[in-house]
């Protein structure tokens, strides 16, 4: 359906509002902050897991939202965390309750607000993944929650619980390597988060299947291996986080990103002068 005339308008830039450079054509389609913009001469800043990019994206100098990947990269890393904790057997604590709170308030609602506004902000990849994360710890919530009685059909089989709960992590465990070859252009924190997380998911899947399968000691290293795994997700996705909050007026040093030598980023470092990278 094509828009009225009077719905769109062109409108030529003064330069006043892109930082003094040429004026540039734009289109305004009624004021809907989703509408294409076409930026002209705007340059590109290289892949940033502060900001959840993993490839070249539009500068954020005019944007008129926050950058909303911090928040959600916190999330993941504090429910994260505390679950890793539980599947390594810290202080020989083996129930995972104490993760329901977190998985629907904190790791599950808020990363998904995240993911929205990361939508909102024209992340693709930032909102697949942190809205989808945030997804799966409300679902694994509702799978601890008693009242749901999700697995009650499968009382009276263990086997056959930990065969399903094996088909649900490995699920994540598939998309969870879909992005990581979306990051392998990124930087190296950005990937190895991914990387480790993708891990995480495959140990827990495969110790459910040996769980289904009664191999117990195998069962408890698997998920032992995972929780590992996940820890060391957990404080990438804060490592991530901070490189996204921390800057010259709010921090005294910037930590460094490391950027692929293959990356856009590292390529144009081989072949000029050395600048900073984060």
């Amino acid at each position: 359906m094509s828009a009225a005339p009077h719905d769109v308008e062109k409108v030529t830039t003064t330069g006043t509002d892109t930082n003094g450079a040429a004026p540039t054509n734009r289109y305004d389609y009624g004021g809907n902050p989703m509408a294409h913009i076409h930026s002209g001469p705007d340059g590109r800043l290289a892949a940033f897991g502060g900001e959840f990019q993993p490839g070249l994206y539009r500068s954020t100098e005019h944007r008129k939202f926050a950058n909303p990947a911090p928040l959600g990269l916190s999330a993941f890393a504090l429910t994260t965390f505390v679950l890793s904790l539980i599947n390594m057997g810290a202080r020989n604590i083996a129930a995972p309750n104490i993760v329901l709170a977190l998985a629907y308030g904190y790791g599950g609602l808020v990363q998904l607000l995240a993911g929205m506004w990361e939508m909102a902000v024209g992340n693709t990849f930032g909102a697949t993944a942190l809205s989808s994360y945030g997804g799966f710890w409300i679902s694994y919530a509702i799978l601890l929650t008693p009242g749901f009685n999700a697995l009650g059909a499968y009382e009276e089989a263990p086997a056959d619980e930990a065969s399903v709960l094996g088909f649900f992590l490995s699920g994540w465990f598939i998309f969870t390597f879909i992005l990581l070859m979306c990051t392998l252009r990124s930087t190296v924190m950005f990937f190895l988060l991914f990387f480790t997380l993708d891990l995480a998911f495959l140990m827990l899947a495969c110790g459910e299947f040996a769980k289904s399968n009664g191999a117990k000691s195998s069962a408890t290293m698997l998920q032992q291996a995972g929780g590992a795994f996940g820890i060391l997700a957990a404080f990438l996705a804060w490592y991530n986080a901070f490189a996204g909050i921390a800057d010259r007026s709010n921090s005294f040093f910037i930590i460094p990103v490391i950027h692929f030598p293959w990356s856009d980023k590292g390529r144009e470092a081989r072949g000029k002068a050395p600048r900073e990278t984060v």
